[in-house]
Parts: C-alpha cells; sequence; structure tokens
C-alpha cells in the first residue's frame, strides 16, 4: 500500500509541474506576440479606415465607443471620426458587428457627414472562407450588390427578397441580411453620435 501511495504521489507531482511549466511556457509565449498582434490588429484598422474613407489624407480625431439597444439586447459600436488636412470633417468610419450563418461578422463603414456609404471592409467573418470572400466583394462599387453611394438614413438597407433594393449573394441570404444589418446599424450609431454632439454644441451656445 505505501509502494502504491508513493507512485500516486510521484505521478501527482509530475502532473503539477508539467502544468506549472506548461502555464509559464504559455504565459512567455503570450507575452512575446502579444504586441506583434496588437500591432498588426492597428495596422489593419487603420489601413481599414483609409479605404473606406476613400482617401490616404485623413486624420482620425476621435475614437467612441457606443453601447446602444439593438433588436433588445446591448450592442457594442466604435465610431472613428475622420478629417482631412485641412480639419474638415469627412465623416466617420463605423464598426458594426452582427449575428451571420457561422457566427460573429465584424464590419467597418464608411460614411460621410450627409449619411452617404463611402465604402466597407469586412474586419472579421466567421462565415465559411467562400461566403466571407464573397462578402468582401459583393456589395463594393460595381458589385452585383453595390450598396456604395446609398444611405441608410433615407430607407433601411435590406435584400431585394424582402422587399428592398439589395440583390443578396448568391444562395447567401443569411449572410447577406447580416451585413446589411450590420451597415444599418453602423449608421445608427454614427447617426446617434452626430445628433448627440449637435444637441451638445447647441447647448453650450
Amino acid at each position: 500500500m505505501k509502494k502504491i501511495s508513493s507512485s500516486l504521489q510521484n505521478l501527482i507531482l509530475v502532473l503539477v509541474g508539467c502544468a506549472l511549466i506548461t502555464g509559464v511556457l504559455l504565459a512567455w509565449v503570450n507575452h512575446i506576440t502579444e504586441g506583434p498582434i496588437a500591432e498588426k490588429a492597428e495596422k489593419t484598422l487603420a489601413d481599414g479606415i483609409q479605404e473606406v474613407m476613400g482617401t490616404t489624407g485623413l486624420t482620425v480625431t476621435a475614437n467612441d465607443t457606443l453601447k446602444l439597444s439593438m433588436d433588445g439586447k446591448e450592442a457594442t459600436f466604435v465610431v472613428h471620426q475622420t478629417a482631412d488636412r485641412n480639419g474638415r470633417p469627412l465623416g466617420a468610419a463605423v464598426e458594426s458587428t452582427t449575428l451571420g450563418f457561422g457566427g460573429d461578422l465584424r464590419v467597418l463603414v464608411g460614411f460621410n457627414p450627409q449619411g452617404t456609404i463611402l465604402g466597407y471592409t469586412i474586419l472579421q467573418t466567421s462565415e465559411t472562407p467562400g461566403l466571407g470572400a464573397k462578402a468582401q466583394t459583393w456589395f463594393q462599387k460595381g458589385g452585383k450588390g453595390d450598396i456604395i453611394g446609398m444611405r441608410p438614413n433615407e430607407a433601411l438597407l435590406s435584400v431585394s427578397k424582402d422587399g428592398g433594393q439589395v440583390d443578396a449573394i448568391t444562395a447567401s441570404t443569411i449572410t447577406s441580411r447580416a451585413f446589411l444589418k450590420a451597415v444599418n446599424q453602423a449608421y445608427a450609431a454614427y447617426s446617434q453620435l452626430v445628433t448627440h454632439e449637435h444637441r451638445t454644441v447647441n447647448a453650450n451656445k
């Protein structure tokens, strides 16, 4: 019995030792890769903002995080306000996330001060690779579901199958609906921010 007990204790000590070593190694690897990953994410976002706003000659003047109630749930948006080199407002690039066919679909949408869609890019998708690639190009200018130049403030964007004006991705209505929902909600966040700032300015006059 003593031999068995001793062997069991040794086994436990070995397992605990392995777990500790593994934990330390994982923490070290995470620390080493954390910086480069963060830098890459920042560059991807910066490039995305320029892409959706349609110009490289801009400055991000503010990064505002908004929490709004959407369909009975709280949704978080990040509004990157931009200006040209002379300080004139160009509009904003808005991060918006909705649930697609395979999981979260995170979209960055650019709006000018009048609420017109300037461009978009997909920052994250859990859709199948084919659907993700299609969504990245389908709704771009010249694409079959072109939304560039449209204004969600005049009419919410929806697929033609739902009576809307946008052609859905072939055999991917769910993904198309999720994408357009993300765009509509992005505009709602942008509009909310602009309205709030306008009221604040008037209140301070």
